[in-house]
């Protein structure tokens, strides 16, 4: 990866694109910095860190949320909204005919996915702001609403209209790291906020040592067991199935084309970090509404505690979710009807198979069993490590050094699959622009 930078910042126009997504990214973390002056900071702190749906945000949100900043949604609205298009495009016909009309029917559903996210904006931003009111973190900014026994309805219309921009901020600059930069805008901005995170909470934790010295194991015991599941995703990553195809020889004229023979990769987890965003965000939805808008019923209580964050529950519907998202994305991105067409279109054909539906039905079934091993790895990073770094941040022991929140298996996930996808950026532009240096 170190020789790819090299190699990238050694070309200008890889290199620009380099220093606008950094300063891109220089802004966003500027905006997780700047408090809302209609917030109490403190008050926003105490009564998220004592909320486990909240926690989870705060660490996707790079602890904007916890702290009162102007970046407190972050990315998730957009996220949210992205999903809700990519599952309303399967089912509703006008959508689905626009996804296939190619680059203008896209901006069209994009522009549609940035109105929808702007809609959960205000519904989250509406939410929070509810929140903090109850739990006395709103301070009026408005000499009128000092002292008064009423709610301060302005000061917190002012807060959610500055909440949603902050969001709308952050939406418009994942789109411009995306067409400007290197990478998926939203992906980086994910990974940024995750870096950040674990490396507030690795620091709190190496304060605590000064107190017990003892917790030195824990921190250990977490960094060696953080280093084993980043060899073991990326040992994941790179395993792919590849399937043989023979192309026959063709005379055209006096030349001869064809026979050669190539494969058809498959990845085991060709769908990425996907499946396991869609699951969380999805699962968090309900109890996002739940908690933000009927936080002191008794309906709040019982799903807190049987369906929650954390739960048993949480967890069999976190890998059943993570399941289905798996076989979904992996329909999106790999046809084996459209892939059988294509290999005998060119003359192509699958050792012992023959072309047509055999073959497509073999590339059904062979995707279907790579995506199950696919969905199982992901299952197992999901919700197996997540015990192992509770045990070692010591909340099982009565005591709690707060590793559990600085990385999540689904962090390291995230972070794993955007380091190396920005790794096959680079190489990819740079491999581009060698071949349009010999064109000229």
């Amino acid at each position: 990866m170190f020789e790819t930078l090299k190699n990238a910042f050694k070309s200008k126009e890889i290199r620009v694109k380099i220093f606008l997504t950094l300063a891109l990214i220089l802004v966003y973390r500027i905006g997780c910095y700047i408090p809302l002056p209609t917030l109490n900071a403190t008050a926003v702190n105490q009564l998220f860190s004592s909320n486990d749906f909240f926690n989870v945000l705060t660490i996707v949100t790079g602890g904007s949320m916890s702290n009162a900043t102007l970046f407190s949604l972050g990315i998730l609205p957009f996220i949210n909204s992205f999903i809700i298009m990519q599952l309303l495009t399967l089912v509703i016909r006008p959508l689905e005919r626009l996804s296939k009309e190619g680059e203008e029917g896209r901006r069209k559903i994009t522009q549609i996915t940035r109105i929808v996210a702007i809609i959960l904006a205000i519904i989250q931003g509406i939410g929070i702001v509810v929140t903090l009111y109850n739990g006395k973190a709103i301070r009026p900014i408005f000499d009128f609403e000092t002292g008064s026994e009423t709610a301060p309805v302005l000061t917190m219309a002012v807060t959610i209209v500055m909440l949603v921009g902050g969001s709308t901020m952050v939406m418009w600059l994942s789109e411009r790291i995306t067409e400007y930069g290197i990478g998926n805008g939203t992906s980086i901005i994910i990974f940024i906020g995750i870096l950040a995170t674990a490396g507030s909470s690795i620091a709190n934790a190496l304060k605590m040592v000064g107190n017990q010295w003892t917790y030195i194991w824990n921190i250990v015991g977490y960094i060696l067991v953080v280093v084993a599941i980043l060899f073991f995703i990326v040992f994941v990553d790179g395993a792919e199935r590849r399937i043989p195809v023979q192309y026959s020889k063709q005379i055209k004229g006096n030349k001869m084309y064809g026979g050669q023979t190539t494969y058809i990769p498959i990845r085991v987890n060709g769908s990425g970090v996907m499946p396991i965003i869609f699951a969380s965000s999805l699962l968090m939805f309900p109890q996002m509404i739940i908690q933000l808008f009927f936080s002191n019923s008794s309906a709040a209580g019982w799903y807190a505690r049987y369906m929650g964050t954390g739960t048993p529950v949480y967890y069999v519907l976190l890998a059943l979710l993570i399941l289905g998202f798996s076989y979904f994305y992996a329909q999106i991105q790999f046809n084996p009807d459209d892939v059988s067409k294509n290999i005998q279109q060119y003359g192509g054909f699958i050792p012992g198979i023959r072309a047509g539906k055999p073959t497509s039905d073999l590339l059904r079934k062979t995707n279907n069993r790579i995506t199950l091993f696919g969905a199982v790895f992901l299952m197992i990073i999901a919700l197996i490590p997540t015990f192992v770094f509770i045990a070692l941040s010591g909340q099982y022991s009565g005591y709690d050094l707060g590793l559990a929140n600085s990385f999540s298996a689904t962090g390291l996930l995230i972070v794993v699959s955007v380091a190396l996808e920005l790794n096959k950026q680079l190489e990819s532009q740079i491999m581009m622009k060698h071949y349009k240096g010999f064109l000229k």
